[in-house]
């Protein structure tokens, strides 16, 4: 049990490593003005916003392998090749990013940003079936299968509309690739759902709380008087 788990932990360090490259070279790219004015930072937008959204992706890549990893106690072939090809298509997000920065947005490499992201989530696909089908039913339900199957559909078919959008809108394509990568950011959750569960908790302990504040300042306001 000790080999297998230590297998399973060589593939997910290797994956940790290859990740963090990506993200230093993504880094590298990043070039400061030559001007001292803040004014200077303005033109250089497009890089900013494309590596913070390359950045994001590779979190959630991170997040998402990370949480998968700990249904595999002993990888198959297939699986760590898969995982090979998975981590191929991520190797380029560097390349990308710097060219939809360098291009200003321009339609071309959005196109191909958007290309990138839908081989890079069919990929993930693949990854996460070949884990969750051999997962033993008690450590994943079927609903969270269900639910997996559905969030990677609605992913695809987001970054493959952004992909078609940015053919003719390519900042409005690149807004709907930022929207897809909302549905990945909590794992084990539905679509969304989690998210928006949390968000609306937060939002009404905040009104709570403002109410509960004004309450209080009313009443001791009607005390002095």
């Amino acid at each position: 049990m000790l080999e297998e788990k230590m297998t399973a932990d060589r593939l997910s360090t290797y994956s940790d490593a290859v990740f963090a490259v990506i993200v230093t070279i993504m880094v590298l790219e990043l070039k400061a003005p030559d001007q001292s004015g803040f004014r200077a930072l303005w033109p250089l937008w497009p890089t900013a916003i494309s590596y913070a959204v390359s950045y994001l992706f590779i979190a959630i890549i991170w997040i998402n392998h990370d949480y998968l990893m700990r249904f595999v106690d002993r990888p198959t072939l297939g699986l760590i090749w898969i995982n090979f090809v998975h981590l191929f298509m991520v190797s380029f997000l560097p390349f990308a990013t710097a060219w939809i920065a360098r291009t200003r947005l321009a339609s071309s490499p959005v196109v191909f940003y958007a290309a990138l992201f839908m081989c890079i989530d069919v990929a993930y696909n693949v990854f996460e079936h070949e884990i969750l089908a051999r997962a033993e039913a008690t450590r994943v339900s079927a609903s969270t299968r269900r639910m997996a199957r559905r969030r990677s559909l609605l992913v695809l078919c987001s970054f493959t509309s952004a992909m078609l959008v940015a053919l003719v809108a390519p900042r409005l394509g690149f807004g709907l690739i930022c929207g897809a990568l909302i549905l990945h950011l909590q794992p084990e959750a539905a679509p969304g759902s989690g998210m928006v569960r949390s968000f609306m908790s937060s939002a009404r302990a905040i009104v709570k709380d403002r109410i509960l504040r004004l309450r209080n300042l009313f009443r001791s306001s009607s005390t002095n008087q």
